[in-house]
Parts: structure tokens; C-alpha cells; sequence
């Protein structure tokens, strides 16, 4: 079968069928574009992928012809947006991925819609197939689907995209439970859930965290089904002189984030972990080493020192480690708070939202200045002259607990328990 530069068709039979003619644009297009029935259009995708979007409402007969420009569609694929109608009797788009190639494309019915008739046959335009799957709570955001478990679950596949479609790979954010604060005259505070995100770039353009990986995690339909573990936060229910606990990790597949570094007492060193818990103000200790067991890219940074002047009233804890930000080392004077290190933000879920911050130290001192959180679900830690209870760590984030600030002797003051990890699954469904 063969086409000449009107668009009649020559049959394998020798007869030729006219189908009318197509006017080529010769101005190439760079960009996304409707077309126009009874035009061809040269597709010049040297520089990313683009879709042409067939007419909507075509009638039978309405032609539109597509010629890769550049010899670049087998790198930057040319998809055919179907436009509600379907392409080869198939209601999904189509993709040009082969170098070089040109396809005229006729609307016939309801039934078939579009058909691909000229030189190429139909395979050489490929159906874009997605993937299928089910658990936890699902969500859409533009051609994405979102599964997020706050609890324990199934990641169950049926079916796997083909390359045109999502793929096999999918992206991912595994968040640990944070760790538990310590308690003392001055606790540190507790380190994140260790913070673990693969972007599947460049099927997906979200705004992923400055740690993620720019490799999503390859899935299969056989077996299909990848339990799903979420981590519960670390604790504190021990003596005045305790320290925390650290937290839960939480898994996906191979994938899997360590539980926060527990907040150390007053005399102690902070726990290492996702991200390293803060060091003990009793006297001055250091902070818990983060990135335990090692990951690359790292899953979360190490907790800041405590401080000590020597004194009663003196005491302050280190703040916890973030997955982006080391905890603060305390150090002397109404400044010398120790803040939690800040968490990482990702839009994998539609929205940007913090993660994974690490808990405020305690200041025992007399100058009421609390140790912050730090952003993404840090709990901030108690203060001695206000409230000497350390703050809970945000459900959901991996947040680490907040040291508590007692008095001399330990006190009574409660630390901030670790908040519970999240595991989000992201992938294209159409």
C-alpha cells in the first residue's frame, strides 16, 4: 500500500482509493497543537515529547497527517491525543515512537474512529496501556492516580503500562515513624523517620524533594501484591532520667526508611536512626548519627548536641535531625535553643507538603525560649519557665517528638512522642 503528496491511497490490489487531499503545514510544530482536519503537520520533537490532539467531533472522512520532522520520535515520542474518540477502535491515545515515521489518519466511524491508512500499518503507532491497581486511599491529581497508607496495607497491581502508556515504574515517598523524645531537665529532641522518595522522571513532573531520586521503583503485576508497612512514632513512658525510643521504619517493596533516632536524656547520647536524635544538656552530649543504616540518596541527616553551663538551669538539649537539616546543637544564652532540623517538601500527593522534621531540644534554663520543630511534623520542645512538656510529633509526617524540659533532678515534664510515617505511591493512569 503507498500514498502519494495528496493523500490517495494506492491498495495493495493495485486500486486507488481517494481519500482527499491533506495540506502540509510546513512551519514545524514545537509544541502541543490541535489539529486541523484536512492538514498534515511535520512534529519536530528535537527538544521533549508533544502531543498532537486530534479534532473533536470528526466527521467521516476528516483526514490528519503526522510526519516526525526531526527523526527524533523514538527518543521524544509524538502522542496522538484521541479527543474522545478512538484510535484503531481502541479509546486510548497512541503514541509515534518509531524515527522517521509518517501516518495519515482517517476518521471513519464511531467504532473504529481513527484509522491509520497510508504507508505504515497500524502497529506503527502504539496503544498506550497503563497501570491497574488497587490499596489504601486513592487519589487523582491531572493523569495521576495516588495511593497513600497512613496504616498498614496491600499495594495490589493487576495490570502494568507499556512504555508508551505509564510504564512499570511508579514514584514513591516511605516516611518512618519519628523518634521518641528524651525526658530530664533537658531531653533532646528526637530525630525524623527516616525520608526515602523516587521520582519515575520523566514520565511524572511533580516537584519532588531535593533528596529524591530521580528513579522511580519497578513494579510487577506477577506477584502483584507488595504489603505495605507504615511505622508507629517512638515513645517516652520511663523514669525522669529516660530516654525516648526510636521509631518505626515503614516499607514498600525494596524500599524501606528507618525509624527516627530516639531524644536522649539528660545525661546521654541522642540515638541514631533515620535522622539522629538530639543529645542529652546533663552534661553536655552529642547528637545520634542519621543516615543509619546508610541509603543513597541519604534518608535523613544527624541531631544536634546538648549544652550544659555548668550550672543548675542551665541545661538544653539538641535538636533532633530533619531530612534535610541537621539538628541544632544547643548552646549558652536565651539564643542558644536547639531547634529541630527541617524535614522535605514534596508535591507528590498534589500538594506541597513538609515531611520527616525533626523535634525541639528542652531548655531547662530560666529564660522562657522554647526549641522550634522542624518543618515537616518536628514537635517543638519544652520549656522549663513556660511549659516543660516536649510536643508530640505530627501524625502521619515522621515527625520526631519534642525533648521535654523538667527541673533540676529530671522533673516531671512529658517528651514529645515520634509521629507515625506515611507511605504515598504515585503513577500515571491515563
Amino acid at each position: 500500500m503507498g500514498v502519494n503528496s495528496n493523500g490517495t491511497v494506492m491498495m495493495d490490489q493495485g486500486v486507488f482509493e481517494n481519500l482527499g487531499s491533506v495540506t502540509w503545514d510546513t512551519t514545524a510544530k514545537t509544541t502541543g497543537f490541535t489539529a486541523v482536519s484536512g492538514n498534515g503537520y511535520f512534529v519536530n520533537t528535537t527538544s521533549g515529547a508533544i502531543t498532537v490532539t486530534l479534532p473533536s467531533s470528526p466527521s467521516a472522512g476528516d483526514l490528519v497527517g503526522i510526519k516526525d520532522y526531526a527523526n527524533t520520535a523514538d527518543t521524544n515520542a509524538i502522542t496522538i491525543g484521541r479527543n474522545g474518540s478512538n484510535i484503531d477502535g481502541v479509546a486510548n491515545d497512541f503514541q509515534i515512537t518509531t524515527e522517521g515515521l509518517s501516518a495519515l489518519l482517517v476518521y471513519v466511524d464511531a467504532t473504529k474512529g481513527w484509522l491509520v491508512t497510508s504507508a505504515s500499518t497500524a502497529s506503527a503507532i502504539t496503544n498506550q496501556e497503563f497501570t491497574v491497581a488497587t490499596g489504601g486511599t486513592i487519589t487523582t491529581c491531572g493523569d495521576f492516580k495516588i495511593h497513600t497508607f497512613t496504616g498498614p496495607g496491600t499495594f495490589s497491581v493487576t495490570s502494568i503500562g507499556n512504555p508508551a502508556g505509564s510504564g512499570d515504574k511508579v514514584s514513591y515517598v516511605v516516611v518512618a515513624g519519628g523518634g521518641g523524645a528524651g525526658k530530664s531537665c533537658a531531653g533532646g529532641g528526637a530525630g525524623a523517620g527516616g525520608y526515602r522518595e523516587g521520582k519515575d522522571s520523566p514520565k511524572d513532573s511533580y516537584t519532588a524533594a531535593p533528596i529524591a531520586s530521580s528513579t522511580g521503583l519497578t513494579i510487577s503485576a506477577s506477584p502483584g501484591s507488595y504489603p505495605i508497612t507504615v511505622g508507629a512514632g517512638g515513645t517516652n513512658s520511663g523514669s525522669p532520667q529516660a530516654c525516648g525510643t526510636n521509631g518505626n521504619p515503614s516499607t514498600f517493596s525494596s524500599i524501606t526508611s528507618a525509624g527516627g533516632g530516639f531524644g536522649a536524656s539528660g545525661p546521654a547520647n541522642g540515638g541514631p536512626g533515620g535522622s539522629g536524635g538530639g543529645g542529652g544538656g546533663f552534661p553536655t552530649r552529642t547528637g545520634g548519627t542519621g543516615n543509619t543504616p546508610p541509603t543513597s540518596p541519604a534518608q535523613g541527616t544527624n541531631g544536634g548536641g546538648g549544652f550544659w553551663t555548668g550550672s543548675s538551669f542551665g541545661e538544653k538539649g539538641g535538636g533532633g535531625g530533619g531530612a534535610t537539616v541537621a539538628g541544632t546543637s544547643a548552646g549558652p544564652g536565651p539564643g542558644g535553643t536547639a531547634p529541630g532540623g527541617d524535614g522535605a517538601t514534596s508535591s507528590i500527593d498534589g500538594t506541597p507538603t513538609a515531611r520527616a522534621g525533626g523535634g525541639g531540644g528542652g531548655n531547662a534554663g530560666a529564660t522562657p525560649a522554647a526549641s522550634s520543630g522542624g518543618a515537616g511534623g518536628g514537635g517543638p520542645g519544652g520549656c522549663r519557665a513556660v511549659v516543660g512538656d516536649g510536643t508530640p510529633g505530627t501524625t502521619n509526617t515522621g515527625g520526631g517528638g519534642g525533648g521535654a524540659a523538667g527541673s533540676p533532678g529530671g522533673g516531671s515534664a512529658s517528651a514529645g512522642t515520634g509521629g507515625s510515617g506515611i507511605v504515598i505511591i504515585r503513577y500515571k493512569f491515563q
